[in-house]
């Protein structure tokens, strides 16, 4: 390794250690807030539903999963 070793190239683009940490210190921060962002907006559109509508949404939901589970039970092989 001539080149003093490929995982040093931040040093040859003039970023000190300290910088590194705190590039990668301001994506996780950056990334935590996204995070958050699509948990309250997910959150906002629960809470606006009202109790029945989250009521017949499950049921819904709950007579899809149980007919895709008897449809994969008549064919198969067991």
């Amino acid at each position: 390794m001539a080149d003093g070793g490929a995982g040093r190239s931040w040093l040859r683009a003039g970023l000190t250690s300290g910088r590194v940490w705190k590039v990668l210190g301001v994506a996780g921060v950056a990334g935590v807030a996204a995070t958050g962002v699509v948990v309250a907006r997910d959150h906002r559109r629960r809470t606006q539903m009202s109790p029945d509508e989250v009521r017949d949404r499950l049921h819904q939901r709950y007579a899809v999963t149980r007919d895709e589970s008897s449809d994969e039970t008549v064919g198969g092989d067991a």
